[in-house]
Order: C-alpha cells, then sequence, then structure tokens
C-alpha cells in the first residue's frame, strides 16, 4: 500500500505492531534523543518507531524512528529497497524495441513512467494554517536538542527543496537547520551538495535563493530526499518511482517553489549566501560531533502547516541509528545501476561503521590483472562515492555480508605493501582525521586471489570446505545428534 502522508504513515507501522505510543510527557531537550537512542540500539526496549505525544511545552507531536530497521524500511516504502531495486534492473536491461509489436508492448511501459513525474494541485492541507509576520515563531515547533553538547536545536530532517538560480531546475536535499531565533536557522549545505551550487551561482549575481523546508511528508519523498541522485536529477521522481504515483505539489505562499501537497509542515524564506554565521556543534551520524563552522543563514518568512500537525525528525549518532537503516536502502536500491556500468561487480556492502562514507565492500568477477585496482578507481570517481575512505575488494566466492568473513579473507589475502592502493582527493566534510577539510587519503584493499600477472609466483592455495556430499548426510542427521530442529 502506497502511503501518502505521516498520518498514513503512523496508522501502518501501528497495525503492524512497528509503533510505540508515548504519552508520558518528554522533553525535547536531550530526553527524547535518550529514549530513541537506547530503542534505536535495543538496549531495555524493543526497536520501534516512537509518537511521542505529549512533548513538553509543545501542542505538535514528535514522531522518530521510523525507518528505523529493516522491516520498517519495507513497509514505508511499500516494498523492501531490494524489490523496488529489481524495477530498476528490468528499467535498464530493456533494449529497444523493434518492430510494431515491440513498440506497441512497450506501452504500457511508458504509461508506468508517466506516472511518476510530480503533478500540480491547486489546494493542500499542508496550508491549512499560515503564519506570516509576528507570528513567525519556530520555538513553538518541537525541534530536539539530541547530544549535550550540540549548540542548540536542531531540525534533522528537513526536506530542503531549493533550485537552480540559472536553469530552474529543483533539487530535494536533506540539510540540517540549527535553530537560531524565532525566524532564522543555519544552513547546513555542504561543499559537495547540489544546494551549495545553487548558492554559489547566486552569489556571483549578487542574488539570494528562496528555500522551502517541508517537515514530515509521505515517507518515499522522504526517503528520496537523502537518495544521492546525480545533479539536476529530481529527487521528487525519485519518489513517484517508489510510490508508483507522482508527488502532488502545491505552490508556496511566500516564494516561488512547489512542495509536496501532504507535508505537515513547511517553513519559506530566503537564504543570502553572504550571510553566514557561526553554525554547530551538532553530535552528527559519525558518532562525532561535527565542528562549528561558518554557514548562510536561512530567513524564515512565513510557516504553513496542517490543523494538527505531526513533526517528523530522526536521531543521528553513533551506529546503529535510523540513518544506518536508510543507508542499507540506499545502498540495495542503487545496486543495479552500478551493475549496469561494471557488470564484474555482484554485489557491494557499507557496513553500518563505516558511516555510509568510510567503508565499502566490494565483491566482484575478477577476470584480469588489476581488475580490482580498476574498480576502486572507478568508485573514486562516482559522485558521492568519491568520498569512500576504504574500499576492499574480495572475489565472487566471498559473502560480504558476512564482517567475520571478510575480516578472514582480507587478513589472509593480503600481502600489505603489495596490495594496499592509496589516493587523495575529495574526503566527506564530516571527516575530522583527514588532513585538511574536505581533502585527504583514501586507501583500496585488493583481497583477490593474486595472479602471475600481477607478481604473485607462488601456489595460491584453496579455501577449505567441507564437500557437499559430506554436507548432505551431515544435515539428513543433523537432529538426530540433538542440534537443532
Amino acid at each position: 500500500m502506497v502511503i501518502n502522508s505521516v498520518r498514513e504513515w503512523i496508522e501502518v507501522l501501528e497495525a503492524a505492531g512497528e509503533l510505540h505510543r508515548i504519552s508520558a510527557e518528554v522533553d525535547p531537550y536531550l530526553e527524547i534523543a535518550e529514549i530513541t537512542d537506547r530503542v534505536s540500539k535495543e538496549d531495555g526496549a524493543p526497536n520501534k518507531a516512537l509518537l511521542f505525544e505529549n512533548v513538553k511545552g509543545m501542542e505538535i507531536p514528535v514522531f522518530i524512528n521510523a525507518f528505523g530497521s529493516r522491516n520498517r524500511m519495507a513497509l514505508s516504502l511499500d516494498g523492501t529497497p531490494d524489490e523496488h531495486a529489481s524495477r530498476i534492473a528490468a528499467l535498464l536491461n530493456q533494449s529497444p524495441p523493434e518492430g510494431i509489436l515491440e513498440k506497441i508492448k512497450m506501452l504500457p511501459k511508458l504509461a508506468e513512467v508517466g506516472k511518476w513525474f510530480p503533478k500540480k494541485v491547486a489546494n493542500s492541507p499542508c496550508q491549512d494554517v499560515i503564519w506570516t509576520g509576528d507570528e513567525v515563531d519556530l520555538s513553538r515547533l518541537p525541534v530536539l536538542t539530541t547530544w549535550p553538547d550540540d549548540a542548540g536545536p536542531f531540525v534533522t530532517f528537513p526536506l530542503c527543496v531549493t533550485q537552480d538560480p540559472e536553469t530552474g531546475r529543483r533539487n530535494l536535499g536533506t540539510y540540517r537547520l540549527q535553530i537560531m531565533g524565532k525566524r532564522e536557522t543555519g544552513f547546513h549545505t555542504h561543499l559537495h551538495k547540489d544546494a551549495k551550487r545553487h548558492l554559489n551561482k547566486a552569489s556571483k549575481k549578487g542574488d539570494r535563493i528562496p528555500l522551502a523546508v517541508c517537515i514530515g511528508a509521505d515517507p518515499a519523498t522522504c526517503f528520496a530526499s537523502v537518495v544521492p541522485a546525480p545533479p539536476d536529477v529530481d529527487e521528487l521522481l525519485i519518489a513517484g518511482f517508489l510510490r508508483n504515483k507522482p508527488v502532488p505539489l502545491v505552490p508556496c505562499k511566500s516564494v516561488p517553489l512547489e512542495v509536496p501537497a501532504t507535508a505537515e509542515i513547511v517553513l519559506e524564506g530566503w537564504v543570502d549566501p553572504t550571510n553566514l554565521r557561526r553554525e554547530g556543534p551538532f553530535g552528527d551520524h559519525t558518532g562525532f560531533y561535527s565542528l562549528a563552522d561558518d554557514y548562510p543563514v536561512f530567513e524564515v518568512e512565513c510557516i504553513t502547516m496542517r490543523n494538527d500537525p505531526v513533526y517528523h525528525t530522526t536521531l543521528v549518532g553513533r551506529p546503529p541509528q535510523e540513518d544506518c537503516w536508510m543507508t542499507e536502502g540506499i545502498e540495495r536500491l542503487l545496486l543495479p545501476v552500478l551493475q549496469k556500468q561494471f557488470p564484474e561487480v555482484l554485489d557491494y556492502r557499507m557496513p553500518f561503521e563505516g558511516v555510509a562514507h568510510n567503508l565499502m565492500y566490494l565483491k566482484i568477477k575478477k577476470d584480469y590483472p588489476g581488475h580490482a585496482r580498476k574498480l576502486m578507481n572507478a568508485i573514486w570517481g562516482l559522485g558521492q562515492a568519491m568520498f569512500t575512505k576504504v574500499i576492499v575488494v574480495v572475489d565472487e566466492d566471498c559473502d560480504i555480508h558476512n564482517d567475520a568473513e571478510v575480516a578472514w579473507r582480507v587478513l589472509n589475502n593480503i600481502d600489505p605493501q603489495r596490495d594496499l592502493e592509496f589516493t587523495l582527493g575529495p574526503i566527506e566534510v564530516l571527516d575530522h582525521a583527514s588532513r585538511a577539510a574536505c581533502y585527504g587519503s583514501k586507501v583500496g584493499i585488493d583481497a583477490t586471489k593474486k595472479t602471475k600477472e600481477e607478481g604473485f609466483e607462488r601456489e595460491w592455495p584453496d579455501a577449505i570446505k567441507m564437500s557437499s556430499n559430506i554436507k548432505d548426510s551431515v544435515q539428513k542427521k543433523w537432529c538426530k545428534f540433538g542440534f537443532g530442529a
């Protein structure tokens, strides 16, 4: 079932036993985050989505940890990321139709694609309530302070709509917002992000850019906002693909932008790229505080919302947290895209501990000398994959979803001096260990079987494996031994 709003999302999760309501009064300052952190790590409580119905000093409830498990990802997106990836693979593997019959057969598929594009609507529940002028007061929203040394409360799951000042193309991205006053927030867009490109273009013209921020939307749109799409690819098209129906859009009240019509809360205003202010520190998804730095200020002119809105947010910090499951979803969803470019890639994985950009396992069908190194360099040349600090390449007989097996394989298969490939390049802004901000070194580890052409003159041993006939024989006797059902 396609979920069209936060309130439908809550109903679906609750019906599946994946939501816990908390009616006791809870403080948005640190307390909600502490409870959520425990739940995310299943520390004394089952990992569920949480709806805090009685937030201290606020009239708006808080919805958090909605994507925080593999099961909730599937419920939220009306299918597992692997199932959606199969749809992508089917699209990518189509060959051009030949002849009138094949072209006719393509028509239903073209009609399906047509359903993914966003559509405009005239009215929207996200504009049932409108605050302007002196009514605009961000302190009336239950924005969380999540960690003790945070510089203040931060909106952590904002769907930020900007557009290219030259082309008018829309971008939907998730950039945290530090509350700096009743009508001001920081706008934390990194050097390598699309919104930063929009700001740079506006700055050259001496202009500012309009910004609309949705807080709470349908889950496909929320997820699409964090997918690392290529520049100028509309994330709302990705949301439409996941929903298999268009995202309805409504014009903003005070800025020339459109926002998802079923949003809960929308902040409208402007960002002047020359108006900078110190933002941070902030307890980030790396598990460390990102350091304070200067970022543009978002000046809020209007706030619209539903009647009885729900404040949707997320907690980031040391894994596992909700964002880990979203990263896994992105990883699974984009596997067919990676394989279309590099068919020799059988699978890849970004372990939670790598916080999305520090570690990637790459499983390949090795066909020639240097194949592993070729793929390391290819990954470092791909969009946001360029930030990957450590790439581990293994052969096709390694289970990359088993960390113990990967460690065993790597530690046995490498000669460190021979098999480590170092390079320099762009580094994620949040990497605190690099030699300079946004620039540093990366390493690829070639843990594949080495060939003579790669300088290995000795015989390479086979891994120890039990023969299949003995395995089958023992399996039949297993229960008789008293070792399980």
